[in-house]
């Protein structure tokens, strides 16, 4: 489960529409050292790779997407596989562009979609639309890190094994169900060694971080300019700190708040749904604490007895809990959220396992993505953090009480999702400061059901005086840029294409 990617979710939702971490702990918890200090020189790539320049060329059909326009180009980039080691065996990065329509080009715009795990390169095309303005004066690029789509994924696990594991309870009830949770964990960690082999070890945020920065130089942009979302925004941070005098202009959206750990992310996710439901609940007319208290209860009753459906597969709680998370992610998926629940409480799950298969990326063949199995690969070899099932069953109370819908699944997962991992994780919060950086405009939405408005004030304050500018928006959903705000656009824009940093806590209601 880890992080809630909010690529998966924005395309999801646009389907059916009828996705971390650093603050006040010691240094020896954060990730990395600056590049452009001692170690810069180390970690440097050789010129073989700052030189390269990448073939671009028609973009083809995948088996996860068709092939885009005539307006995109596709490349390779050559990055190493361990940046300890930058003149060692390396790896192909898919690139993906579309060049700037203005005559008053700035350089390249580099955008993440977060998870982790979100591939760009399938992404970019479809969010294009949302960004068409930044297209004037940027050319448009965006990549599949390491792990990830078709810069050699990380695959753990076949489509039977995957929907094998929808059965296994997440909220464990009996110590037999408690050790079937944990087995059905490391025997994921085990298939991604078997499959990742060394790369399971180099598929951090920090790697993917000097990834950026070689696509810089490859790209032949002076500086980064950066349009982090989600994930996205924790990545755009650790690029801020190793990279501060290379950065440009970031704009990170739908901020992960960098002083929570394992804990605290849990926390604040529960925190976020929760808040997204009560308001779904109260836009319905239904008291926000009765109702939450009813699918907490319809939630028990499918972990006792999974609910048919029209195909042959049944409504397991696991399911049920994507299912109703999903179209929290926007406003426009709450329509869906009805009708999915009435339909559950009918006894009829075919809604929720339609809304769940469309976050899991289940095609009607029975084939499965494996955005979910990045995610997993790259938060675990981050998060140093392993909480035991006794620290989990601790939690319970306390995120319970956060969220009687949420809580108790985002417990145990603090157990469960890095459980016997093989590689052992690299830091508690990674560091983001960045002093010396020019002004990154970070953009919270007090609505963000994944990634908590609260995470972003904390983001900006890491990042330093004078480098972290907020803007907020009084708004429901996941991002706040593209969801309908001309304040909001308005503001990035002007930041993105005129350089115009706004007053430091400007508000757009």
């Amino acid at each position: 489960m880890t992080r809630f990617g909010w690529w998966t979710a924005w395309c999801a939702a646009a389907a059916v529409l009828v996705t971390g971490c650093s603050g006040g702990s010691s240094g020896d918890d954060k990730a990395g050292g600056s590049s452009e200090g001692p170690s810069a020189a180390a970690l440097a790539p050789p010129s073989s790779l700052t030189s390269q320049k990448p073939d671009w060329g028609r973009c083809t059909a995948t088996v996860d997407s068709t092939a885009p326009g005539r307006d995109w180009q596709c490349a390779t980039l050559k990055v190493p596989l361990d940046w300890a080691k930058p003149e060692g065996e390396t790896i192909g990065l898919a690139l993906i562009r579309t060049r700037a329509r203005g005559e008053n080009r700035i350089g390249s715009l580099l955008f993440n979609f977060g998870g982790p795990g979100s591939s760009g390169v399938s992404t970019m095309p479809a969010y294009a639309a949302v960004v068409s303005s930044l297209r004037e004066r940027y050319d448009l690029v965006s990549w599949d890190p390491r792990g990830v789509g078709l810069s050699k994924r990380v695959r753990c696990r076949d489509d039977e094994e995957i929907q094998a594991s929808e059965s296994v309870d997440i909220t464990p009830d009996t110590p037999a169900e408690e050790r079937a949770y944990l087995r059905d964990s490391s025997t994921f960690g085990e298939g991604c060694a078997r499959n990742a082999g060394p790369l399971l070890g180099h598929v951090s945020t920090t790697d993917t971080a000097r990834d950026m920065d070689l696509l810089r130089q490859v790209l032949g942009d002076r500086r980064t300019h950066y349009f982090g979302i989600s994930y996205g925004t924790e990545l755009g941070g650790v690029y801020a700190h190793l990279f501060p005098r290379k950065v440009g202009r970031l704009v990170l959206d739908a901020v992960v708040d960098p002083s929570a750990d394992v804990v605290g992310h849990r926390e604040n996710q529960a925190r976020g749904f929760q808040r997204a439901l009560n308001s779904y609940l109260a836009s319905t007319g239904e008291d926000p604490e009765r109702g939450s208290r009813r699918i907490a209860a319809l939630l028990d009753r499918i972990d006792a007895d999974p609910l048919p459906t029209t195909s042959a597969r049944k409504l397991t709680q696991a399911l049920a809990f994507i299912g109703i998370i999903l179209p929290l992610y926007s406003q426009d998926g709450w329509p869906a959220l009805t009708s999915a629940l009435e339909a559950a409480e009918r006894g009829d799950g075919s809604e929720l396992l339609a809304l769940a298969d469309e976050y899991n990326e289940r095609e009607p063949s029975g084939h499965y993505g494996t955005a979910s199995h990045s995610q997993r690969a790259i938060s675990c070899l981050d998060d140093r953090q392993r909480p035991t099932v006794e620290e989990a069953k601790k939690l319970l109370p306390r995120l319970e009480k956060i969220s009687p819908v949420f809580g108790s699944a985002l417990g145990w997962d603090t157990a469960g999702s890095c459980h016997d991992w093989p590689v052992a994780g690299q830091f508690d919060t990674p560091e983001v400061s960045a002093p010396g950086a020019a002004p990154v405009l970070v953009v919270g939405n007090t609505g963000d059901p994944a990634t908590p408005y609260e995470g972003t004030r904390r983001m900006a304050d890491e990042l330093g005086e004078g480098v972290g500018v907020v803007l907020t928006w009084k708004g429901e959903g996941h991002g706040a840029y593209g969801r309908g705000s001309e304040c909001v656009d308005a503001t990035v824009n002007a930041y993105l294409l005129e350089g115009e940093v706004p007053e430091d806590g400007k508000v757009c209601s």
